[in-house]
């Protein structure tokens, strides 16, 4: 059964036409492998797909700028002068704001300053003057943050500080102070386990055990 002629237009699902794409993309460039094996020429295809990707062919035999040399050649043109031109340009432009941007720099450390006409001096000193401004803000913010840090410092020096005199004076007027901590607590929540106190000026309960610790189960 013979195939359908198919229609010649866009195709609008974007899977099948790159499956299509794909397709006859493999098939021209056979066909030019096959002209170029056959009668000895020179072949170049280059394509665009339409996500944007390359593909090319050329004979094996010859290269991309040997392909447009000869082209070059045979038609008489210049492919690459103009192109070479704006590339110069191109630099050119790019070495002028380079050099324009380095004596402005030169200027604001107070060199080159012969090459401004009194018109342009006044702008200059606004410049300058703007720029002291953000340096001056920025250091005032540095050195507040720094003030800022060593206060909190100092604040926290002085709660530990103060908390060590508290527990200091606290020992000093009841020497078992801080032994066992929250008894009440443990109390509570571990009923059963055994608190230990140092019992001072007593004699050992447990002769031969070397301890002077004496325990006291929690109440439930």
């Amino acid at each position: 059964m013979a195939r359908g002629k198919i229609q010649i237009k866009r195709i609008e699902n974007s899977t099948n036409r790159q499956v299509t794409y794909s397709k006859r993309r493999n098939g021209i460039f056979k066909k030019a492998n096959e002209l170029t094996v056959l009668c000895d020429a020179k072949v170049s295809i280059i394509m665009f797909s339409s996500t944007g990707k390359l593909h090319e062919y050329i004979s094996p035999s010859t290269t991309t700028k040997e392909f447009f040399d000869e082209y070059q050649r045979m038609l008489a043109v210049d492919l690459w002068t103009s192109q070479y031109q704006k590339m110069q340009e191109k630099l050119k432009s790019l070495k002028e704001m380079n050099m324009n941007l380095r004596r402005e720099i030169r200027q604001r450390s107070g060199q080159c300053l012969n090459d401004l006409s009194f018109e342009q001096l006044p702008l200059l000193e606004q410049d300058i003057d703007n720029a002291l401004g953000v340096i001056r803000e920025r250091k005032f913010k540095v050195l507040s943050n720094q003030i800022e840090t060593k206060k909190k410092k100092l604040r926290n020096e002085a709660e530990i500080h103060r908390r060590l005199r508290s527990e200091f004076e606290a020992r000093m007027e009841d020497p078992q102070y801080g032994l066992v901590d929250n008894e009440e607590h443990y109390e509570t929540v571990i009923p059963g386990f055994f608190a230990l106190r140092l019992q001072q000026n007593q004699p050992n309960a447990h002769a031969g055990s070397g301890s002077d610790l004496t325990t006291y189960p929690l109440l439930d």
